[in-house]
């Protein structure tokens, strides 16, 4: 029974892995293009944010604003990388290009078609968060070895988010309404995950909210601490939400997808 079990995820990961080769050689191609906002856009908010806005704004919690912020600039972007390609990339592959016919027309299943898009989030996430760990190294916001711990959590976030957008992607009518979740979702969680200003001087109930809804609270929170080499009292909470959504949305993603697509 184990052997048989075994045998079953060893041949769900290697078809999952031809899912994340097809979409990375693709990445390939235009590499140049695709490797350039990761690199822009956080130099953009911790110049506007970090730099500028903090001059005006006292230490927190015994660290400059740049780098009080550093770390939820690392984890935000890790979010809006994996997100948006598993919403609008998978969404643009199996209705627009027809991808995923020409991949369900092979020994490919389902499982590992959505499996492997969901890695290949967290890869981009991952990029983007080893994009920001050069800019933050260079600028001696972060330690080396703070940011080298914080790249295996930034994958695992990504597989997060990836499962998350995938529900989403699965359960859209149209392209045009996966922008709802990237307002009402997305938006609030850059907003209110301890992004800019510690969570705890936030109402009460919008902390518990935040705890139990943004799952962006809970990777600022670690990323932080590895960054600024502290110690958040919740940190596991932290780790089992990551994990335990991780599995779930995955798992829930695999589920929409089959419903959506196999008749």
């Amino acid at each position: 029974m184990r052997r048989k079990t075994g045998e079953k995820f060893r041949i769900l990961f290697i078809g999952a892995y031809h899912v994340w080769l097809r979409n990375a050689l693709v990445f390939r191609k235009n590499i140049r293009v695709n490797l350039l906002p990761p690199f822009i856009e956080p130099l953009l908010y911790l110049g506007a944010i970090g730099f500028g806005i903090g001059a005006y704004i006292t230490d927190i919690e015994g660290l400059p604003y740049v780098r009080f912020i550093a770390p939820a600039i690392l984890a935000a972007s890790v979010m809006n990388a994996s997100f948006f390609e598993c919403a609008y990339g998978t969404y643009v592959r199996m209705y627009y290009q027809k991808t995923y016919d020409a991949l369900l027309a092979t020994p490919i299943t389902i499982h590992e078609v959505i499996l492997g898009e969901i890695f290949w989030g967290a890869t981009r996430g991952l990029i983007s968060a080893l994009s920001i760990s050069i800019i933050l190294l260079l600028l001696g916001l972060a330690s080396p070895v703070g940011l080298l711990l914080a790249l295996p959590l930034s994958f695992v976030a990504g597989l997060l988010f990836s499962g998350i957008a995938a529900c989403f992607s699965a359960v859209s009518p149209s392209i045009d309404t996966i922008s709802y979740p990237a307002t009402l979702f997305i938006a609030p969680m850059f907003l209110f995950s301890g992004t800019f200003f510690p969570l705890h001087l936030l109402p009460w109930i919008v902390q518990i909210l935040a705890l139990i809804f943004l799952p962006l609270t809970h990777v600022v929170s670690l990323i932080r601490g590895l960054l600024t080499e502290s110690t958040d009292p919740l940190w596991a909470l932290n780790i089992t939400w990551i994990v335990l959504g991780t599995i779930v949305f995955s798992v829930l993603a695999i589920r929409l997808f089959e419903r959506r697509l196999i008749v």
